[in-house]
């Protein structure tokens, strides 16, 4: 398999992201009062006049918020999408979901860095795109699922670390400090300006709710039958995160990815945001594996597996001593 060095696709590409955003989901409900910690709702397919169902993966029958991030359930944020917009679900009837509540989850999305730029110190940042313009009822129903607005990896990274560190949106940084120039070879300037940490906001949310999704996210990693247990359950570092899947159609230029007659073919996008440990977060990542065809392969969890493998490890042989120091540890 060639892989190909797409760094600045982190920060100017943007895809679906499927379920990862589901913990701003459950945040939004709580702080809408859509739902609170514990409320329940029964996961079976949802039928509306003139569509598809809309189902989970799986019929979980009578779940919570924790449950639902666990094992992923669509139909649990469904259900909170339509608490948002003040409809009650009835088998087979019409949608009637007004502009307000789109703008309404987005304004609470974007409080994670979901839809705005990060602010990271790189040019063309893009903030990501807001799915099809007429904002049909059902497209809330798909936003809540993260299978409407597409979001950067970056993006995906700060929405992340935002909730592991008690909701302050972090400003994403590059240089750490300027130095100044000097004329021998192996040695490196006095320090002339030292790069703070920024925080861009802090999200308006109480802690309790943030803590709530927090142990939603453990469980996704950590217990049962969480979509993420098969690589992180045995990790010693106790990561906690989501994983996620969103159905899509094949947004690259290679022919590959288009059908006989030339459209472009449906493919799934495989996503993973997280961090570690779960107890005292030192680092957050994500993933997104754009447009594969086998939406079963769980590759998104093994290269999450293994980035955090190597960062544990690097830390290990730091502490040990065993790691080479770079050129920015020696001080003047």
């Amino acid at each position: 398999m060639e892989v190909e060095d797409y760094a600045l696709g982190t920060l100017t590409s943007s895809y679906e992201l499927g379920s990862t955003v589901k913990g701003a989901t459950v945040l939004t409900g709580f702080e809408t009062n859509a739902i609170t910690p514990g409320t329940h709702f029964y996961d079976a397919p949802m039928k509306f006049k003139g569509t598809k169902e809309k189902k989970s993966w799986k019929n979980f029958g009578d779940i919570d918020d924790l449950r639902a991030l666990q094992v992923s359930s669509n139909v649990y944020m469904f259900n909170i999408a339509l608490k948002i917009a003040g409809v009650d679900y009835v088998k087979n009837s019409s949608l009637d979901i007004k502009q307000e509540y789109f703008d309404k989850m987005r304004y609470y999305f974007r409080q994670f860095g979901l839809g705005v730029q990060t602010g990271i110190d790189l040019p063309n940042e893009t903030a990501g795109q807001i799915g099809r313009k007429d904002n049909q009822p059902g497209f809330l129903l798909d936003y809540s699922i993260g299978q409407y607005d597409t979001y950067t990896p970056l993006q995906l990274t700060q929405y992340i670390s935002t909730i592991a560190n008690g909701g302050y949106r972090m400003k994403p940084q590059i240089v750490q400090e300027i130095r100044e120039q000097t004329v021998q070879k192996d040695e490196v300037g006095k320090v002339v300006q030292s790069i703070e940490p920024v925080v861009l906001n802090r999200i308006d949310m109480k802690q309790e709710y943030i803590n709530q999704v927090k142990e939603g996210f453990r469980k996704v990693f950590q217990e049962g039958d969480g979509t993420g247990v098969r690589a992180f359950q045995k990790a010693p570092y106790k990561p906690a995160g989501k994983t996620g899947t969103a159905q899509t159609v094949y947004g690259g230029e290679n022919e590959i990815g288009r059908n006989a007659k030339g459209d472009r073919r449906e493919c799934y996008n495989l996503t993973l945001a997280g961090y570690a440990p779960y107890d005292d977060p030192e680092v957050a990542f994500s993933v997104v594996v754009p447009w594969v065809e086998n939406d079963k392969s769980g590759i998104n969890s093994d290269i999450g597996k293994e980035v955090l493998d190597a960062y544990f490890d690097l830390k290990n042989k730091r502490l040990t001593g065993e790691a080479p120091k770079t050129d920015a540890s020696k001080e003047n």
